[in-house]
């Protein structure tokens, strides 16, 4: 699956996240599927579902992460494949 850099995170109405610490679990209701969060993965969901874009939580996150862009872009992608691969997120735009 191709992910445009340019499209907005959005957390539809039947996922529910509970934080506990530093990692979080993710819900799908419609399937009853979990989703466990490890705390980097924790840190991308925050950005990527606060930010306008893509792109924006990408450079928000390799500013804070010692770690080259092709690796972030790479675990970024992976992360956002499973998400919608789990109905947990959608693209908007």
């Amino acid at each position: 699956m191709s992910i445009s850099f340019a499209a907005k995170i959005v957390v539809p109405p039947d996922t529910l996240i509970n934080v506990i610490g530093e990692e979080a679990v993710l819900l799908n209701l419609k399937n009853e599927q979990y989703f466990g969060l490890d705390p980097m993965g924790t840190r991308m969901w925050n950005v990527l579902t606060t930010s306008d874009s893509v792109q924006t939580a990408f450079d928000v996150l390799l500013s804070e992460y010692e770690v080259t862009a092709d690796v972030l872009r790479r675990d970024l992608t992976d992360l956002l494949e499973k998400l919608l691969a789990h109905g947990l997120v959608e693209l908007q735009g």
